[in-house]
């Protein structure tokens, strides 16, 4: 099996070594071998860090992507997943929704005109 060094795997992941060390520790990673002391992981670790990776855009905690890897025995990966998933998905709404407001604030902004934040009612904010 084909073994990657830090350097190399920093260079096809876009990761930075110091996160993989990182990664590592967390227990994200599997502990690496060591070959003439430096670390080397199997070429599969390519495949979780692209996992690690795409849950984290999604908006998942180291926390919560290390209780997935993790897995425990009587339960499946994909039910871990979805569980994890289904527990997110309002979170991610709430999220999406809240970035909506924060859009259509800029857009009213620009649409007004006036550009003069002294008096513009829009930023005035609620009256007290």
């Amino acid at each position: 099996m084909r073994q990657l060094g830090i350097g190399e795997l920093a260079r096809r992941t876009g990761l930075r070594p110091s996160a993989l060390r990182y990664y590592e520790s967390l227990g994200l990673l599997p502990d690496a071998r060591r070959e003439g002391g430096r670390r080397v992981w199997p070429a599969a670790v390519l495949r979780r860090l692209a996992l690690i990776r795409m849950a984290q855009r999604a908006g998942f905690t180291l926390a919560e992507i290390r209780g997935l890897l993790a897995g425990e025995p009587d339960r499946p990966a994909t039910r871990q997943w979805r569980e994890l998933a289904e527990r997110k998905l309002p979170e991610l709404d709430l999220f999406i929704r809240r970035t909506q407001q924060l859009r259509d604030a800029v857009a009213a902004c620009l649409a007004c005109g006036c550009m003069n934040f002294q008096d513009c009612e829009l930023l005035a904010g609620p009256a007290a």
